[in-house]
């Protein structure tokens, strides 16, 4: 059963909370509003503290009302965690009923970087399979989170012909910007990136700078450049947005990103809404840090975390630039080193798998369960006999 609420004008505003679950929602908001409370007591001392923040439970609503009252939008932007799996079964469910009612509709993806839009339409159009896709995209060196985490989305619209778009600049450019800044990019990156960069958000920039203060530095950190590779990835995003509403001035699309492109509407959709007139909603999958904030977006997800299978894994790390991949070291309690596997094995197979990057490695291990066993053949370098190939099975812990 699902219960639900609308948050009460004048304390959360726009805001609506859609939960699973009264007890759930109710331990999870008491952390939100103490933790709003402690921040409050953290600060009495240089800023007015805020009114409390009061949540009605008995009229919260489910996640059908809220696919109901945003089915008129343009654009659904679903803001998740990476890693967790609830909140791309909750994407999927917006995508599918919108789906339903607009054939045309879009989907619109951080994960994937733009030059590889051929490959997410040959994946869509059936012309490639599953392994391909990943290994053309370098899914696993660009982004690397659990594929099987997003696998039914990708799954679901390469069945029903729904178009994936990939929103984000590559990665070349926003690492470029971070070592050497704006400046430093080449003529023809600089045409690549927008020409329109709004700077002026000051709450937008006080976040970042927040979240930059919060982590260690390196020699050569410098805020405005990490400020900069932000705008570019948001504003990047939102002008591959607008360039297809552009082409499809009446379409629908679903935003799928992290939460912290989507909060307060500053990163993505206002970037968006300032290049196209589009309507839309912002719905935010809540984290276990998420704010209970009325202007966080339009609507607030609180779901029972729900994990995926851990996938079996040979317990080494790996130099992954080296082509076949080496040995470079054990995790602990490593099922590869029990069975023989030694620091500077190069990894030729696993099982019939014939081993060349680590992306193979990946994908031979992707459904592989904890407990079972492979085959694996490596390569091993020997001072008097040169190179030798063993072969061992390893349990998958």
């Amino acid at each position: 059963m699902n219960f639900n609420q609308e948050t009460k004008f004048g304390f959360l505003g726009r805001a609506t909370i859609v939960a699973e679950g009264a007890s759930l929602l109710r331990k999870i908001l008491l952390i939100g509003l103490l933790s709003l409370t402690l921040e409050g007591i953290a600060v009495a001392d240089e800023e007015e503290v805020p009114a409390p923040t009061v949540i009605d439970l008995s009229s919260l609503i489910g996640m059908e009302r809220l696919i109901e009252q945003v089915a008129d939008r343009q654009v659904i932007f679903v803001g998740e965690t990476h890693d967790r799996y609830e909140h791309h079964l909750n994407q999927l469910a917006v995508i599918e009923s919108q789906h339903a009612r607009y054939p045309e509709l879009a989907i619109g993806l951080e994960f994937f970087q733009q030059p590889f839009q051929p490959v997410l339409d040959d994946y869509v159009a059936g012309k490639i399979n599953e392994a391909e896709f990943i290994r053309k995209t370098e899914y696993f060196e660009r982004w690397s989170y659990d594929y099987r985490l997003y696998r039914p989305i990708f799954r679901y619209a390469r069945e029903h012909g729904i178009p994936m778009i990939a929103l984000n600049l590559e990665r070349e450019i926003t690492d470029q910007v971070k070592e050497g800044g704006l400046e430093s990019l080449s003529e023809e990156q600089k045409a690549r990136i927008p020409q329109q960069i709004d700077r002026d958000d000051k709450a937008y920039r006080q976040r970042l700078k927040k979240i930059y203060d919060m982590h260690p530095k390196g020699e050569n950190s410098d805020f405005e450049r990490f400020l900069d590779v932000q705008l570019l990835w948001d504003e990047g995003m939102a002008e591959r947005a607008a360039a297809w509403f552009r082409e499809h001035p009446e379409g629908h699309m679903v935003i799928l990103a992290g939460v912290g492109h989507l909060i307060y509407g500053s990163g993505i959709p206002d970037r968006l809404r300032r290049r196209v007139p589009v309507s839309s909603a912002i719905v935010i999958n809540a984290g276990a840090g998420t704010d209970v904030d009325p202007a966080i977006g339009d609507y607030l997800i609180m779901t029972q975390q729900q994990n995926l299978p851990p996938a079996g894994k040979l317990g080494v790390m790996l130099d992954v630039d080296s082509k076949p991949p080496e040995v470079s070291g054990f995790g602990h309690a490593s099922g590869a080193e029990e069975a023989g596997v030694k620091k500077g094995d190069v990894i030729l197979r696993i099982d019939n798998r014939k081993i060349n990057s680590y992306t193979d490695i990946k994908l031979a291990l992707m459904d592989k369960a904890v407990g079972e066993y492979v085959t694996i053949e490596v390569q091993r370098d020997a001072l008097i006999l040169g190179p030798t190939k063993h072969r061992m099975e390893v349990e998958l812990r």
